[in-house]
């Protein structure tokens, strides 16, 4: 069962700048920019494909543009039926205990037009079908994350 994630307003800091902060827009207004976050997504387990998620929902709530760039198994939770990551029954696991699932994580994403890209190279490594991906997924390579990223903060995950 998919639970709504509600949108919230941005939250008051003394460093944000005039910006429309509830459309998931980087505080500066400007992809790749100084406050663009790009969240690099390597492992294909159900942990760390769920906590990619919570950083770049929570740093889209934030108002900062997040783009999401998955590569090998970490491609698995870009695609419509994410079962295949390592543990995916963690998922039901952490629900009983009332944190979100990565569907309603991602949904979250989706809404707050959280950017998210599956490596070419990456999915080739692991035989995925591009079809199995979610909706609006991009398929591209690394230079097109670091593009997108300019002098923004990237995680590894």
């Amino acid at each position: 069962m998919r639970t709504a994630f509600p949108r919230r307003p941005p939250v008051p800091s003394d460093d944000l700048r005039s910006g429309d902060h509830r459309s998931g827009a980087a505080v500066s207004g400007a992809p790749g920019s100084a406050t663009t976050l790009g969240v690099l997504l390597l492992s294909g387990s159900h942990d760390r494909a769920h906590y990619a998620f919570v950083v770049a929902s929570g740093a889209a709530a934030l108002g900062r543009t997040v783009v999401l760039f998955a590569t090998n198994r970490g491609c698995i939770a870009l695609c419509q039926d994410w079962s295949g990551l390592t543990d995916a029954g963690r998922d039901a696991r952490i629900q009983i205990n009332g944190v979100a699932g990565l569907d309603t994580l991602r949904d979250a994403c989706l809404e707050m037009d959280v950017r998210m890209i599956a490596c070419e190279a990456g999915l080739r490594a692991e035989a995925l079908d591009p079809s199995r991906l979610l909706p609006g997924v991009e398929v591209a390579g690394i230079a097109s994350f670091l593009a997108a990223i300019g002098t923004g903060q990237i995680i590894t995950i």
